[in-house]
């Protein structure tokens, strides 16, 4: 279903919905026959809610696409990933509260780690932490390129932002992440002629950087993803008249709430403060997206043992969440991040749907196995949220 139409659908109504995401959800199990991360965590409330409502699989943007975060959430909150584009870099800026003029580039950074011969060897420099990074990114926030100005602000452990402000500055650009270790950095290419200036200078300011780093081990250089400029998005207000508000530890994930027009609601690192805060805020919103990090960390790092232990924790957390009683609670992720491929991957999510209005589909479990036999079948990602309003009575019939 297009915004539009959506929008014309869509009414005031006196109910509350909670959008959960358990980033990079779904899994493989670790060996043929064996469980996935999901299926071997101790699960009882969500195992509950499934056997209470209805459940299915998600494809995030559509079969054998493996999405990136941004596109997995602009899915889920109702945009079409293969229309609105975001880069990256806008969503590190907005999720650390940097403003963004018409004439910025924004880029988000990681630190990472080269071997003597110029490849890369780690994509994060160790995980490096906060405050080294936040050292690091003060050096590169020296660097002055001629006919840009360039703002350099620290995210957390081994990310950053880079704005690249001046006038005429296309984001027609590629990355220079080649997002594989065992390869060189790439060069900033541009897309399209009017970019060939953007790739120079940024470019420029690379080459600067690896020479401040050159004895910075394990972050003695940089990769640049996601280019973009703001693509100022139509917001949950003006779509759903929905006072919507986003509760994420990580800035990337406050950021596309911010983008989506949710207010970005401060919160402490663990579940439990996350559901705190929630409840805190309870009678301010309409709608809550709650996102949970720990499990695509763990994905990524092929700790399964962690990535177990992080969906344990939120069933043990979801008893403060369900004591609100929203009207709509829908359960997923993102995408999947199988431990065993240390990486995102193109295998659909598992979703569930809790809701007085739902018809229950007899599943009994909350899991990858589950879910496949679940009464809302394969969905795209898009499709989650036209469903929760549904559920909460927030869309008026369609036609005479």
């Amino acid at each position: 279903m297009d915004l539009e139409t959506l929008k014309s659908l869509a009414v005031k109504a006196e109910a509350k919905i909670v959008l959960l995401v358990l980033d990079g959800l779904g899994g493989l199990p670790r060996e043929p026959g064996g469980s996935t991360a999901l299926e071997a965590a101790r699960t009882q409330n969500l195992d509950a809610l499934a056997a209470q409502g209805v459940t299915g699989l998600v494809e995030p943007v559509g079969p054998g696409i493996t999405p990136g975060s941004g596109p997995g959430h602009l899915a889920l909150f109702g945009y079409d990933p293969l229309t609105y584009r975001i880069g990256r870099g806008v969503l590190e800026a907005l999720g650390i509260d940097l403003e963004l003029t018409p004439r910025d580039v924004a880029a988000r950074g990681n630190f990472c780690t080269l071997d003597g011969a110029g490849r890369i060897t780690d994509r994060r420099a160790g995980r490096l932490s906060t405050e080294r990074c936040v050292e690091l990114s003060g050096l590169l926030d020296t660097i002055q390129v001629e006919g840009v100005e360039v703002i350099v602000r620290p995210v957390k452990e081994h990310r950053f932002v880079v704005l690249f402000r001046g006038e005429g500055l296309s984001d027609q650009l590629t990355e220079s992440d080649p997002q594989r270790v065992g390869e060189a950095p790439l060069k900033v290419e541009a897309k399209i002629p009017e970019a060939e200036r953007a790739a120079g200078l940024i470019n420029g300011f690379i080459e600067k950087a690896r020479t401040l780093l050159t004895e910075k081990h394990p972050a003695n250089m940089i990769l640049l993803r996601g280019l973009a400029r703001h693509p100022n998005l139509p917001t949950f207000q003006e779509l759903y008249q929905l006072r919507a508000a986003a509760i994420a530890v990580y800035p990337m994930y406050r950021g596309l709430g911010k983008l989506a027009g949710m207010e970005a609601l401060e919160t402490g690192a663990s579940v439990r403060e996350e559901f705190e805060v929630l409840r805190e805020h309870w009678q301010k919103y309409d709608f809550f997206y709650v996102h949970v990090k720990g499990t695509d960390t763990a994905g990524e790092d092929g700790n399964f043992p962690a990535k177990v232990a992080v969906i344990e924790e939120v069933d043990r957390g979801l008893p403060t969440l369900l004591a609100l009683r929203p009207d709509v609670l829908v359960v997923t992720g993102d995408h999947s991040t199988p431990t065993v491929l240390q990486a995102h991957s193109w295998h659909p999510v598992p979703v569930l749907l809790s809701a007085r209005w739902c018809r229950p589909d007899g599943v009994q479990e909350f899991s990858e196995r589950g879910c496949l036999q679940g009464g809302l079948g394969r969905l795209r990602g898009k499709e989650i949220l036209p469903l929760a309003l549904a559920h909460a009575l927030h869309l008026v019939k369609f036609g005479a």
